[in-house]
C-alpha cells in the first residue's frame, strides 16, 4: 500500500479503543476513551497521510473521538454495526475480540476508500451547536418513548397504582415541554436561516427540522440517489436469474426516516405536490404503503435540493 492508502479500524468500548493500522507501520494500540487520550492518538495518525479511519456507531461512545479525528483532519466514516459484521462474516472471521474487530474495521476502509461513493460514507464534522442540537433531539425520542410506555401501562392499570402512573404521565410532559422549547430557541439562536429554510415546505415542522438538522448533516451535499440511499428510502433490487423479488427499502438512519414518515403523512394530505404525487401512485394501482415510501423519497430529495441551492419551497418548481 502507498501512503495515500493508510486506512485505520477503530473498536470503540466504554472506557478504550483499539486501534489497527494497515498500509503504514503502526502497531495495533489501545487507547483511553477520553479527551486527551483522543488527541494523542489523532496526533499519531496524522503524519501516516490515512485515506479513511472506520468505526462502528456504538450508542455515542464513539461521537467524542469521530469529533477529535475529523477536526484533526482525518477522513472519519461512522458504520452501521451490522455493516462491519456481515463483512467480517463475508471474509471468513467468526472470532470476535476487540483487536480483531478493529483488524476487521481496517480492511473494510480498505474496501470503502475505493468506492466512488465514499463521500456518501463520511459524515461531516458536527460544530459543538449541532452536537448540543442532536443531543436534545435524543432526548426528546427518550422521553416520547418513556411517555408511550406509560400510557400503556395506564391502559391495563388498576386503580392502586393509577395515580403514580398519571403523576409520571404529567411529569414527562412538563419535561418534553420543555426540551422542546430548549430546541426551539437553539435553533433559532444557531441554525434560524436552515430552519427557515426547511419549514419554508409545507409539512415540515419544529421538531422535523431540528432532526434533520442535528441528525443529517449531509443533507444538501449529496446528489438525491445517494441521500436517498443513506436515509433508507432507496427501494433495492431484489433479482436473480429470471427470479424478479419485490425491491424493499432497508437500511439507513431509522430515526431519520422515521421523522420523515411522519412528515410524509401530513405531506399526502397537505402538501399540494406530494398529494398529486401520492393520489397519482395510488391511481396506478400502487400499494399504499408503496406509495407513501416514494413520497418520503420524493420529499427528502426535494429538501436536499432545497438546501443545496439554497432556494425554499417553491411551489411552481414542484408541480403544485
Amino acid at each position: 500500500m502507498s501512503a495515500s492508502s493508510v486506512v485505520v479500524g477503530i473498536d470503540v468500548a466504554k472506557s478504550h479503543v483499539d486501534v489497527s493500522v494497515l498500509g503504514a507501520k503502526f502497531d495495533a494500540q489501545r487507547f483511553d476513551n477520553e479527551a486527551e487520550a483522543h488527541s494523542a492518538l489523532a496526533a499519531a495518525l496524522k503524519p501516516l497521510g490515512v485515506a479513511l479511519v472506520v468505526m462502528e456507531a456504538t450508542g455515542g461512545y464513539e461521537a467524542a473521538l469521530a469529533c477529535a479525528l475529523q477536526a484533526a483532519g482525518l477522513p472519519v466514516a461512522v458504520v452501521n454495526p451490522r455493516q462491519a459484521r456481515d463483512f467480517a462474516k463475508s471474509m471468513g472471521r467468526l472470532a470476535k475480540t476487540d483487536r480483531i474487530d478493529a483488524r476487521m474495521l481496517a480492511e473494510f476502509a480498505g474496501v470503502l476508500v475505493r468506492r466512488n461513493d465514499l463521500a456518501s460514507f463520511i459524515r461531516p464534522l458536527a460544530d459543538a451547536q449541532q452536537q448540543a442540537l442532536a443531543a436534545m433531539v435524543t432526548r426528546r425520542r427518550q422521553l416520547v418513548t418513556m411517555m408511550l410506555s406509560e400510557r400503556q401501562r395506564l391502559q391495563l392499570a388498576i386503580a392502586v397504582v393509577r395515580p403514580s402512573i398519571e403523576a409520571m404521565i404529567e411529569a414527562i410532559r412538563k419535561q418534553l415541554d420543555d426540551v422542546e422549547a430548549q430546541m426551539v430557541t437553539h435553533v433559532q439562536a444557531h441554525h434560524a436561516e436552515l430552519d427557515k429554510l426547511l419549514r419554508s415546505a409545507s409539512s415540515i415542522g419544529p421538531v422535523a427540522s431540528a432532526t434533520l438538522i442535528a441528525e443529517l448533516p449531509e443533507l444538501g451535499r449529496l446528489n438525491r440517489r445517494e441521500i436517498a440511499a443513506l436515509v433508507g428510502v432507496a427501494p433495492m433490487a431484489n433479482h436473480s436469474g429470471n427470479s424478479k423479488g419485490r425491491r424493499r427499502v432497508q437500511g439507513g438512519r431509522f430515526e431519520i426516516r422515521r421523522v420523515l414518515y411522519m412528515a410524509t403523512l401530513t405531506a399526502a394530505r397537505h402538501n399540494p405536490a406530494i398529494k398529486a404525487f401520492y393520489d397519482r401512485l395510488k391511481a396506478s394501482a400502487k400499494l399504499p404503503k408503496v406509495a407513501l415510501v416514494a413520497c418520503m423519497r420524493k420529499l427528502l430529495t426535494t429538501l436536499n435540493a432545497m438546501v443545496k441551492t439554497n432556494k425554499p419551497w417553491d411551489k411552481s418548481l414542484h408541480g403544485a
